[in-house]
């Protein structure tokens, strides 16, 4: 008897420390997201958050007991090895492609999770139904069947729709959306059918097999249905994407967490959905796009067909070397410097940097305007300057610095297209109309650095390229900003 109550004394204690590292970890997410907000607070989050976790699989070591850490400790090294192997390997310029793989890594967990979770319940059940079955698992009754059923479903759809992402941006497949027949009665049918199959799995009283054929089915549907979700989609509508995408592995951590009767998962699952979401609706509102487009997919199909001159040749382009683009930065009293995606094709960050304190070391006053769906995934730009140590109060968002334009000597537009064309401003036939861009074309003089004259991922004609004030510098970004520095220096 002794021994009995010491060993309930000491469940009880292991209880009382896992609720107390639970709670820690879940107050430390908290605070780990809110510091994420920010660009100079960012690195802290994400050490935060990382601290966080570590401790949540600490408390569940503890409030577990006595355990076979064999596969747990197998699972940990797999994964860190992997994960440290990716951290290293992977170039800033391919953070998109890295965000949209670790979405889908979260996705397939969630998928892995409930199935596992399914099997272990099936053991114990024997030949009962779900019903029996999932009254032995820690949740219960009929939440738990269809707490189950959402986590595979919202879990598979998140993992192949996250490859689909990920192949678009790695460029491994085309960017240009691939509009299937029907494609929203498609998608609309696969969803109706997995909750009718998650309907049937929660009332049929049948075997266990039974039972597995609708839960396999249902994992079947979801990933076709990822699929099916994201191919409509253009590669440059990324951005949106990969938020959402993050929303789904967020929700998806949450079912688990409900599944598996785990609270942090729980808690951080919602705040990664939530987080999530509330991103989704700021690059929607930044691309000029509803949550209704981005959620049924398609949305960008239409790019290219509509106005604003997408067809229409250039007129009164005006272009100039690096040297003469040197002379006149020189002389500036203040330059913004707008990054895009052709930045970080040319890895053009340090140079820039390099460019920007030739000039400082002139007096002149050098700011950066970043775009909220600049590149290719939110704070893609934001990354790449602080791989580049841009120093964070020189970096202001689109609202901060978008009346001071008028005010500024030069600006520099290195790989952006469609997040500074006027165009959105004025041409209601073009399809950016209504979408929020940079007012460059405001400044005293603008020099636009590009390979050519091509469009943006909205295929539409850039209006920036005719202003009076523009001036074009055609080449590799990095090269170009290379030649502008070597011009300053013999200056």
């Amino acid at each position: 008897m002794n021994f009995v109550a010491a060993a309930g004394h000491l469940a009880t204690w292991n209880g009382l420390l896992a609720n107390l590292g639970y709670l820690a970890s879940v107050i430390m997410f908290m605070l780990a997201i809110m510091r994420m907000g920010k660009v100079k607070t960012a690195r802290s989050g994400n050490t935060l958050a990382a601290v966080a976790m570590a401790l949540a699989i600490v408390s569940s070591f503890v409030e577990m007991g006595k355990i076979n850490p064999i596969y747990i400790v197998a699972g940990l090294i797999a994964g860190g090895t992997a994960g440290a192997i990716m951290a290293k390997r992977v170039q800033m310029t391919q953070m998109p492609e890295m965000v949209a793989l670790l979405n889908g890594f979260g996705g397939l967990a969630s998928l892995l999770v409930g199935i596992a979770t399914f099997a272990f319940a099936a053991e114990k059940g024997a030949r009962g139904t779900l019903e029996r079955m999932m009254l032995m698992s820690d949740q219960g009754g009929w939440f738990g069947a269809i707490n189950l059923c959402l986590t595979v479903l919202v879990g598979g759809l998140t993992f192949t729709g996250s490859v689909i992402a990920y192949l678009k941006l790695a460029e491994k497949m085309s960017g240009k959306p691939i509009l299937l027949p029907a494609r929203h009665a498609i998608n609309i049918g696969l969803i109706v059918v997995s909750l009718l199959l998650t309907v049937l799995m929660v009332w049929a009283v049948g075997s266990v097999g039974v039972n597995w054929g609708l839960l396999v089915l249902i994992a079947v549907l979801s990933l076709v249905l990822g699929i099916t979700l994201v191919i409509p989609i253009g590669g440059g509508d990324m951005p949106v994407v990969i938020s959402l995408l993050n929303s789904y592995s967020g929700i998806a951590g949450a079912l688990a967490g409900f599944t598996i009767g785990e609270p942090v998962l729980v808690v951080s699952g919602s705040l990664v959905g939530a987080s999530g979401i509330i991103l989704t609706q700021i690059m929607c509102k930044a691309m000029n796009r509803s949550l209704g487009n981005v959620m049924f997919g398609g949305f960008g199909a239409d790019t290219g067909t509509g106005g604003g001159g997408g067809k229409s040749e250039y007129k009164n382009v005006k272009s100039t070397s690096p040297e003469e683009v040197a002379m006149i930065m020189g002389d500036a009293g203040t330059m913004v410097v707008v990054p895009g995606y052709g930045m970080a094709v040319a890895q053009a960050q340090h140079a820039i940097r390099e460019l920007a304190k030739i000039l400082e070391a002139k007096g002149v006053q050098i700011r950066y305007a970043v775009h909220p769906v600049a590149g290719r995934m939110p704070g893609h730009m934001n990354v790449l300057l602080a791989e580049a140590n841009v120093p964070y109060e020189q970096l202001f968002e689109m609202d901060q610095i978008n009346d001071d334009f008028k005010n500024t000597d030069v600006v520099l537009v290195i790989g952006a297209n469609d997040t500074v064309n006027p165009a959105a401003k004025t041409d209601k036939s073009s399809p950016l109309y209504g979408m929020p861009v940079l007012n460059v074309e405001e400044a005293k003089t603008v020099f636009t650095i590009k390979r050519s004259l091509g469009s943006g991922f909205a295929g539409v004609k850039n209006e920036l390229f005719e202003c009076a004030n523009n001036y074009m510098v055609y080449g590799d970004a990095r090269k170009v900003v290379e030649e502008i520095i070597k011009g300053l220096k013999e200056a």
